[in-house]
Parts: structure tokens; sequence; C-alpha cells
């Protein structure tokens, strides 16, 4: 335990939601409240024993002996831009929460680093610049998700800024605590920040975003060969959210060191000069949806089919028919999919389990996804669609809700469940809980890139990530950017 910080108070805010632009719809206050939307002891409650990074707070700061004020936490699901009525409710709780937490030492912030409000491109970095304001010189540190796109006011809001390393995020509640150490050691006087950020014209393909997999993986033995450098406090990489069209959407590396400026320069810029001069590797060739699929038909199974454009954790609608729709063009038998279609859920409702019935499922939110799938199908299961996960998975998650839930069965042998509400594939109990057993399907389409390999992995004998269309699309030029960095690869070439 550090000595002497037994009488201090250290804050805990966490606003978190990933925001797709290029999707139609917005995120709205209900989304916070059915996801999560608490202040004070309710936080503790939630995130105390929890695999997130708050929970990594919790746990620092009790080793040390400071005291943590749970003070707001909102988290959505990934969708669209979160509308001005919603944020402007967001930040008038926080600064409610700051006015009446009482003094305090420092403060553990865990924004997400790719939020965009109707009103606020850089939402992150206006609710921590917020932050900055009311605590003055006092310390903040700041956990965020590599997918984020940094930007100056981001960094320059906190004194440090830890990013999780891994991804599937397996992590995060160790950089929380690697968080609460830091500011303990701060707040101690036993260090001194000194951070350099740069900005890379260069947007990672989604393709390549797999941590232990080429290339990110050998790029990430270097940071880590940094980080492990004396004086070095953190290394931070953010492989950017390709699907927030704002100015500060691409890569960036982040360096802090121990009192030492002109050291943090120095490898923020060797880190940041050897991941441009490898760029190219991260600017795959994709094969097309079919070839993806004619590819499967002698692969091991099960396989998990990773539908990237419809990847619900990058903010699409969950209800993509195109890679479904491949399966059964080439006959590439017995699947199993997720789809989000509450109108679905209502006719099966109405036609009860054990009857057969006609059903026009998904592709309802836009064309972008595909057409309805047309299907006559047996309901097998109708049910409230809720979950829970003991084990750490991507983004910490532990309770699971996709609202009513109904199980359609094909003739062929094929399997569609389908959600009221959109679900992020980060469990294998969304399956497990449901009587649905991965073993019995040649493929399980996932709607996500790298996340649900977390949880698929240990089911599955292949993966193979399907270069679909969508608002997640992996190719990048199908996207139509108004406000991104000019030049910016791979769009334009740049110099190393």
């Amino acid at each position: 335990m550090y000595q002497g910080l037994n009488n201090m108070r250290v804050g805990i805010i966490s606003i978190l939601q990933e925001s797709n632009t290029f999707i139609q719809g917005q995120t709205n206050l209900k989304d916070f409240q059915n996801d999560i939307l608490s202040e004070g002891d309710s936080i503790r409650e939630k995130f105390q024993n929890s695999h997130h990074e708050i929970g990594g707070f919790f746990k620092g700061l009790e080793k040390q002996g400071i005291e943590a004020v749970p003070l707001l936490v909102a988290r959505a699901l990934p969708y669209g831009i979160i509308n001005a009525d919603c944020w402007n409710h967001l930040m008038s709780r926080l600064d409610k929460v700051l006015e009446i937490s009482g003094e305090l030492d420092g403060v553990l912030a865990a924004p997400h680093g790719a939020t965009v409000a109707q009103n606020h491109a850089d939402a992150d970095g206006f609710w921590l610049g917020k932050l900055r304001m009311v605590m003055g010189k006092k310390p903040i540190v700041a956990t965020a998700d590599p997918h984020g796109n940094l930007s100056a006011r981001q960094s320059d809001s906190v004194d440090a800024l830890l990013s999780y390393r891994t991804n599937p995020h397996l992590d995060q509640f160790d950089r929380g605590l690697e968080a609460a150490e830091l500011i303990g050691a701060i707040l101690n006087k036993k260090v001194i920040p000194t951070k350099t950020t740069i900005y890379l014209p260069f947007a990672v393909n989604i393709f390549c975003q797999n941590s232990s997999e080429y290339p990110l993986g050998p790029y990430l033995n270097l940071v880590e060969s940094v980080r492990n450098k004396p004086k070095v406090l953190a290394v931070s990489v953010f492989l950017g959210f390709p699907y927030a069209d704002v100015p500060q959407m691409g890569a960036a590396v982040c360096v802090i060191t121990d009192n030492d400026p002109d050291l943090a320069l120095k490898y923020a810029n060797q880190l940041s000069q050897a991941w441009l001069e490898r760029k190219n590797e991260f600017n795959p060739k994709l094969r097309t949806v079919a070839e993806s699929v004619t590819g499967m038909i002698n692969l091991p199974s099960p396989i998990c089919a990773l539908d990237m454009g419809d990847n619900v954790g990058g903010g699409s609608p969950g209800d993509s028919t195109i890679l479904v729709h491949e399966l059964n063009i080439q006959k590439v038998f017995p699947f199993f999919a997720v789809i989000a279609d509450p109108e679905v859920v209502t006719e099966a409702e109405k036609i009860g389990v054990g009857n057969n019935g006609g059903f026009q499922v998904g592709a309802k939110h836009d064309r972008f996804h595909g057409e309805p799938l047309v299907l006559n199908a047996k309901v097998v299961f109708l049910g409230d669609g809720k979950f829970t996960e003991s084990n750490p998975t991507h983004g910490g998650f532990t309770q699971f809700d996709q609202g009513k839930t109904a199980i359609l069965q094909t003739v062929e042998g094929n399997t569609i469940m389908v959600t009221s509400r959109r679900m992020v594939p980060f469990s294998l109990n969304q399956l497990l809980s449901f009587g649905i057993d991965p073993k019995q399907y040649k493929v399980l389409v996932v709607k996500g890139v790298h996340a649900p390999l977390a949880a698929y992995k240990r089911v599955c004998e292949s993966i193979v990530r399907v270069d679909t269309p969508g608002v997640t699309s992996a190719s990048l030029k199908r996207l139509p950017y108004q406000n991104r960095r000019i030049p910016m690869f791979p769009f334009e070439e740049i110099g190393c």
C-alpha cells in the first residue's frame, strides 16, 4: 500500500458508446437505460467484482487504501450517433455528480474513444475536457478502447491514458487495475507522467486488428519492448474506429514516461514510424462473399463465419441476411444464425411453439444489409432472451438481454435465432442457454470480426472472416466518408 493515501478520494466516471455514423438510426436515452445508466453505490454493486476496467479501478484503489467515489457510469450498445437531447442529459448528470461529489483528489475515467454525439463530433473529448476544467491540475488517469479515435482534446485532458492491449478485449480489468495503481503513484508523488501522442493519417483495416494474429501481433511485440524500457509508464496504441466519419478518425500512438518528455517523444516517433512502414500489411485483399462461402465447403466444422459488414459490436443493425442468402445458394448446411427482427418474434408468438409458419426475416433496417430471408419454418422456442456469462469475454459483459426471442427451424436443418434487440455475440451462452448445440452445425454465422472469438474459438474448428457489405464493411472504400482527414491511407497514398 502506498503511504499517506488513506485519506485520498478518487472519483470513477465512465461514458461508453461506440458510435457508427453511417447507420441511419441514433442512440437515445432509452438505449443507455436498457444497458447501464448508474450513479453512486449502484455502480459499485454492478462493477466491483466485474471483469470490466471499472472492476479494476475498485480493486486497485482498495489495495492502496484510497477511497473510491463512484460518480457516473453510462453505457449503451454500439449504434448510431447519440442524439443531442440524450447527450445533453448525460452532460447534465455529469455536472451534477461532480458538483455533489465533495473534494476529489483525482479521477479514474473510462471513455470509449469513439463516441459521437449529434452536437459534439468529439464527444469523449468534450466530456473529458469538462472533467479537466473541474479538476484543475489534479490527476486524471483514463482507460480507453483501442478502437477509439483519439483526439488531441482527449489526450490533452488526461494525465495518462491506457488503452486495452488485447483484441478481443480480455484485459480490461488489468488495465483498470494498472490505471488505479498509476494514479496512486501520481498522488504519492512517486512519478510525474509526461506524455507524447502522435496521430497517424492511417485507417487500420478491421480485418487486421486481432492482437494475436499477423500483422498486428508482431507490431504489438515491438510496442511491448518499448513498454518494458526504463522510465516508461505506459504505451497505448489506438487502432481507430473507421465507422465514425469524424476528423479524428484513425490510428494513434501515446507514450507516457516518468518526468522525461524527450524520451516520450523519442519512443512515440519510433513506434509511429515503424507502424507506417508496415502500413501495406494492414490493407489486405479480401475475398468476395461467394468466394468465402465456397471456401467453407471443405473446411472442418463447426465454422465460425464472421459477418464483418454486420458487426453488432461496431454499431450495425444485426439484421443482415447477405451471408445467410449465400449459404442457402451454395447449400452449405446446416447453419445457425442470429438475426435481430422484433416483427418476426411477434409473428412467431402468434403462431406458437411447435407450429409452422411463413416468415420474412431480417433486412428491415435498410437495404445496405440485403433482402429479407423468406422461409417456412417451425417455431421451436419462445422466451425472454436473457442469459449470463461468468467467464471474461470481450467488453467485460456478464449480463445479456436480447429481448423476446424466437428460434426457428427450417426443413434443411438450419436454425435462425430471431431476437427483439440487437445482441453482441460475446458469449457462447447465447446458444447454450437456449439449448443450441454449436457442434451440430456446419456454419455458425457470427455478427462480428474479432471480439466473438473469445467465446467461439473453443467450439469452432475453422474461422472465416467474410467481407459482407454493410455499415461495418471491412472494405472501407465502400463507405461514404465526408469528414475524414485527407490524405489518409489506404484511401490516398502517404509517405512513411
